[in-house]
């Protein structure tokens, strides 16, 4: 491996920090100031299922790693509206229709078009959908806001870390892998299964999908 690379690895493994978690905040901006109820789809560790609760009737959470669920409802207080389901997010999502579903860096894992249409299922009419996910890079602009992304993901990892080394976060352990659709595809079939969509690259190797169901 080039020595730059390895210094970046290092760097990194000693001050990791969540690029899902920096997306909370858009996804709350997303949403109205009170719904009824909403289901994080890969709701992982339970950080964003419990910002959710703060706005929201009920939580569902569902997430098919057995380890990190027990993690999450070890985190989250008794008294929260919030319950999480070991599952797989296909066949096993708590029962709707819900007013909002947000699924973040976990459609990869699934067939995406079948995700989709599952989720519009589960929406409510009125309610909306976010979605943060991850694409292969394929195109050059795919590859400049890649680049663009390199110094600003080590100066967020130095900001959040204030310089020092930390230990991953608990929302960073569960078992991962990476995205094989490009943006493109990504874009048609969305546009498909989910007429209007607004879909948009976005720094960190991550993209947005809003869709509100009529």
């Amino acid at each position: 491996m080039n020595p730059i690379l390895r210094a970046l690895e290092r760097f990194h493994a000693a001050r990791p920090w969540d690029h899902n978690a920096h997306y909370h905040p858009w996804i709350l901006r997303q949403l109205p100031r009170r719904f009824g109820s909403a289901l994080d789809v890969g709701s992982g560790s339970g950080d964003l299922a419990r910002l959710l609760a703060s706005r929201a009737e009920a939580v569902h959470g569902v997430d098919v790693d057995a380890a990190i669920v027990a993690r999450a409802r070890e985190l989250t207080a008794p008294a929260a509206a919030v319950t999480f389901t070991l599952g797989d997010a296909l066949e096993e999502l708590p029962p709707g229709p819900h007013d909002v579903i947000t699924c973040v860096a976990t459609v990869h894992h699934m067939p995406f078009g079948d995700a989709l249409a599952c989720f519009r299922r589960h929406l409510a009419p009125g309610g909306r959908l976010v979605v943060v996910g991850l694409f292969r890079p394929r195109s050059w602009t795919d590859y400049l806001i890649d680049a663009a992304a390199i110094p600003a993901n080590i100066a967020m990892a130095w900001i959040k870390n204030k310089g020092r080394q930390a230990p991953r976060p608990a929302a960073m352990t569960a078992p991962t892998r990476p995205a094989d659709m490009a943006f493109a595809d990504i874009v048609r079939e969305a546009h498909r299964v989910l007429p209007g969509a607004r879909l948009r690259r976005r720094l960190f190797w991550r993209y947005t999908l809003v869709w509100h169901h009529p």
